[in-house]
């Protein structure tokens, strides 16, 4: 989901150029190869059941999602190995692409996963500004508290092998699972189509355990 207004105009613009950037390289990367992907994994890599979340980092149903329904998977499920949770950058507008970059500049997988739990709870608070370059300030301030000066999360940013590494995963993830809205949900490659709140998801979860 954007979160765009129609009174910044600089925003819409930088969003209006990371759109086209999409689309001319969807028809430029070689599409037929392994997926080329920055994934955020974490729980048992043996575990019985696979969740995939394909998300933008500036949607607002992805921050409930996540807040709602994956730290309560991690408390019950993902901690005692049972289930197995990745997260696939999807991003929707460049706010997103440069906050999944900054994610994928974390070298430590727990601090990865605080910080993306810190992106989602605070959402509100940096996914919208009058410019690209506020919102990546504000990026920044979460950021710094993970391992990441602001030097280093300008070197992040600057890093044209992350991005196309993120933008690949996404044209592909599209092309394997015609992804259509984020959060799009895979439970064992079984597209998940219930309600985004935890009982009914945890429901769902059990029949494959």
């Amino acid at each position: 989901m954007f979160l765009i207004k129609k009174n910044k105009p600089a925003l819409l613009r930088a969003n209006l150029l990371f759109s086209l950037i999409i689309f001319i390289l969807f028809f430029s990367l070689n599409l037929n190869g392994e997926e080329n992907r920055v994934v955020l994994k974490t729980g048992n890599q043996k575990a019985k059941v696979v969740v995939k979340v394909f998300s933008s980092l500036t949607c607002p149903h992805c921050a409930n999602f996540h807040n709602k329904v994956f730290l309560n998977l991690d408390k019950d499920f993902i901690s005692n190995g049972k289930v197995r949770y990745e997260h696939h950058g999807f991003p929707l507008d460049l706010a997103a692409l440069n906050a999944e970059k900054i994610l994928g500049c974390v070298e430590s997988g727990e601090s990865k996963l605080n910080l993306l739990n810190e992106l989602y709870k605070k959402q509100d608070t940096w996914a919208s500004g009058s410019d690209i370059n506020n919102i990546n300030q504000k990026i920044f301030k979460i950021s710094n508290n993970y391992g990441l000066n602001n030097d280093k999360n300008n070197n992040c940013l600057s890093d044209q092998n992350l991005e196309d590494e993120i933008l690949n995963g996404r044209i592909n993830a599209n092309k394997k699972y015609s992804i259509e809205a984020t959060p799009t949900i895979f439970i064992n490659e079984k597209k998940y189509n219930g309600k985004h709140n935890y009982e009914d998801f945890k429901k769902k979860i059990l029949k494959f355990l």
